[in-house]
């Protein structure tokens, strides 16, 4: 079992910055990689960003170039965070995260809301 705790979000204006963090701690061993998916409002889940083990991260198209993510581990757990630059409207969404193990079913945090307006 891998526990996730979420942080960060908010209200941020339009070219603002935002930074959200994910704590996974439990069978941290047992993790592929991690990621961050966002619902925006009338829209289906998305993968914003990803890495794995090995370093690889996976984009997407309408954050690459704003978005970086980054893991950092101790030995208690695992945090994921993603620095968001040059934020944008549509960018507002709950953001997830995502813990993928390499065998079985993916772990989910709650979710936080990330709102871009002025």
């Amino acid at each position: 079992q891998v526990q996730l705790v979420e942080s960060g979000g908010g209200l941020v204006q339009p070219g603002g910055s935002l930074r959200l963090s994910c704590a996974a701690s439990g069978d941290i061993d047992s993790l592929h990689s991690m990621g961050w998916y966002r619902e925006g409002p009338g829209k289906q889940r998305e993968l914003v960003a990803a890495m794995a083990g090995d370093g690889n991260t996976n984009y997407a198209d309408s954050v690459k170039g704003r978005f970086t993510i980054t893991i950092s581990r101790d030995n208690a757990q695992n945090t994921a965070t993603l620095q968001m630059n040059r934020l944008k409207p549509e960018d507002t969404a709950v953001y997830l995260c995502v813990a993928v193990p390499r065998i079985g079913s993916s772990y989910w945090g709650k979710g936080t809301l990330v709102t871009v307006s002025l």
